[in-house]
């Protein structure tokens, strides 16, 4: 079986804020998506642990980097569609309230992934099979898809 390409981190740091421009909504959601391409990578290679493997290593940080986009992310949005004035700004509102708890769940996982001392392929697995990772992804599609 052949080992998948892992993808390279391509972005500035993110820094929370909440006055995102649309581009730097954008590019928080690539770095979300780029994070969970990597995990799908990650989880196929069958490791053990992180420790001893390059892409160990990058783990790490994809996991930080997927931490810090979706910190107030939200928020972000919510400032996005009260700055351009979206419409109808309720439905925008209501998606942005899901969105931001399926975040706050997922930060929950993604710590407790991060906060292990060894972090195998199979619990990498897991992470990228909860529903809250899955639902935060489709959130992120549909706003995206929407703003343009």
């Amino acid at each position: 079986m052949a080992v998948p390409e892992l993808p390279q981190a391509s972005h500035p740091p993110i820094t929370p804020r909440s006055d995102l421009t649309r581009d730097e909504l954008k590019a928080r959601i690539e770095a979300i998506e780029e994070s969970y391409e990597f995990f799908l990578a990650y989880a196929a290679q069958g490791l053990a642990s992180d420790q001893a493997s390059r892409s160990g290593g990058q783990l790490r940080e994809f996991l930080d980097r997927m931490d810090r986009a979706l910190d107030g992310l939200a928020a972000g949005f919510r400032a996005h569609v009260g700055a351009e004035g979206l419409e109808p700004a309720v439905e925008y509102q209501a998606v942005i309230a899901t969105l931001e708890e399926d975040a706050r769940r997922s930060r929950a996982a993604i710590r407790l992934v991060s906060g292990q001392e060894s972090v195998s392929s199979q619990l990498i697995d897991n992470l990228n099979a909860t529903i809250h990772i899955r639902a935060l992804l489709t959130d992120l599609f549909l706003l995206d898809e929407v703003l343009g």
